[in-house]
């Protein structure tokens, strides 16, 4: 949850200014267009109504969570278009308070949107009855972008990438060092490496190169000098994940804590206001119920790394209640009652529970459940690699969600590249790495809290 102050009336005075950077996706624009009868528009063009109620959407979201923040009321917005709404790429938001009117209550904010290139592609007038009582207001933090804006406090992390031999795996290396966010030790051959970059135009300065003769032997040495502390995080190039993942277990890397390791995902979905994080599935194919306990705790320690401080996780089965002939039921029963007894910590467990109770509170008042995780999960632990990852790719792949993917209960995080992962999934999967070793280090509880036996 993020903390969100107003501004009252009196307290603000011509020349405020609030401002926002953000990413107008492909997916944006048509769920607004299929919202507001435009169907088929992509880019929005200065005569689109889908560019104008973007852009108002933008500005009226920064006076209600800016200026004047919580307790604002618009009265008025005029938008004019100057341009086409940059489609990928950060835009900025920008809002000026052109006057006060005290005896109404109301300020009047000159608006304005820009692309990358400072080039103005809106402007606007808003009227807005401004709050008369300051307020502070918590809301769930929903973009992934936030993950990238924690890390700027904190120096880039030297993370051990393992076998980056294709272009895609050493160009998301190199992305997350130019976005600050890691420092590359590559291991991997050091000829077949250079080569890469150089026909992929990837510049390497900021890279260390280990090398090695061949996949199983740059997981292994990647694991070992994380066992040794020399990286913080290890992530995975182009090499298969079985391989990786059994260097990480090899007595001699000493990585392993002796709990099951397990993949979780934060996910980011337009359509749904809260962030969220599903596990496990990319790893464990059909855990049973002890299996289960491990990725539920792993799953609280990746979600309280990336801030949520106490994570409400729902078990997920097909239906809410206990039916002895289906097995994902009765692990939700005995996991809420698990974290009852103290045998799973930090977090707020509850199941079975379906998806849509799950996540809808008006579908639990509905099915009349009375649970402190239905409508609010943080969490969603799945039955299976199946159900998981049919979640996963349907939100990721039809939904534009934005992920950040981590292997956890080792000792040190994993980063899961795909070939299939966009650029900005890989900075935020490598924004999390950060953040998780970064607990890790001022709480090593994070990983391994002390539970009842």
């Amino acid at each position: 949850m993020s903390p969100i102050a107003n501004k009252t009336v009196d307290e603000i005075v011509p020349g405020d200014t609030a401002s926002l950077r953000r990413t107008l996706r492909a997916g944006d624009v048509q769920a607004w267009a299929a919202a507001f009868g435009e169907i088929g528009t992509l880019a929005g063009s200065g005569e689109s109504q889908v560019a104008a109620g973007i852009v108002t959407a933008m500005l009226t979201a920064l006076v209600g969570s800016a200026l004047p923040g919580p307790g604002s009321a618009i009265r008025a917005t005029s938008v004019q278009l100057k341009g086409r709404l940059p489609i990928g790429a950060a835009m900025t938001m920008r809002l000026v308070v052109r006057e006060k009117r005290p005896d109404q209550g109301i300020v009047v904010l000159d608006g304005r949107c820009t692309d990358p290139a400072g080039q103005v592609v809106a402007t606007a007038i808003l009227e807005v009855l401004a709050p008369t009582i300051r307020q502070t207001v918590e809301v769930a933090e929903h973009r992934l972008e936030g993950l990238i804006e924690r890390c700027r406090d904190l120096k880039p992390m030297p993370t051990g990438v393992v076998h980056p031999c294709s272009a895609d795996a050493l160009a998301g290396a190199v992305e997350a060092a130019e976005a600050g966010l890691i420092l590359p030790v590559l291991y991997g051959p050091a000829n077949e490496i250079r080569r890469i970059a150089d026909h992929a135009h990837l510049d390497l300065t900021a890279c260390r190169i280990v090398a090695t003769d061949g996949p199983e032997q740059s997981a292994l040495q990647a694991a070992m000098a994380a066992g040794a502390g020399e990286v913080a995080a290890l992530m995975k190039g182009s090499l298969h994940t079985d391989v990786l993942l059994h260097a990480v277990m090899q007595k001699e890397a000493k990585l392993r804590t002796g709990r099951l390791i397990s993949h979780c995902v934060m996910m980011s979905v337009p359509t749904y206001a809260r962030r969220f994080v599903i596990s496990d599935v990319a790893l464990n194919i059909a855990p049973d119920t002890d299996q289960k306990r491990d990725i539920c705790q792993n799953a609280i320690g990746f979600a309280r790394a990336l801030g949520i401080n106490v994570p409400k996780v729902a078990v997920l089965a097909a239906v809410e209640m206990v039916r002895t002939k289906m097995p994902a039921t009765i692990d939700g029963a005995i996991l809420a009652k698990m974290a009852d007894r103290g045998q799973i910590v930090g977090g707020i467990v509850d199941g079975p529970l379906d998806l849509d109770a799950a996540v809808d509170a008006e579908a639990a008042r509905i099915k009349h459940i009375t649970s402190p995780v239905a409508g609010l999960a943080d969490i969603l632990i799945v039955p299976n690699i199946e159900a998981g990852n049919m979640v996963y790719k349907n939100l990721a792949f039809m939904a534009d969600a934005q992920i950040a993917g981590l292997v956890v209960g080792a000792r040190v995080p994993v980063i899961l590249t795909s070939r299939a992962d966009t650029a900005d999934a890989r900075r935020f999967s490598a924004a999390a790495a950060v953040l998780y070793a970064n607990a890790l280090a001022r709480d090593p509880a994070i990983l391994l809290p002390e539970t009842a036996e």
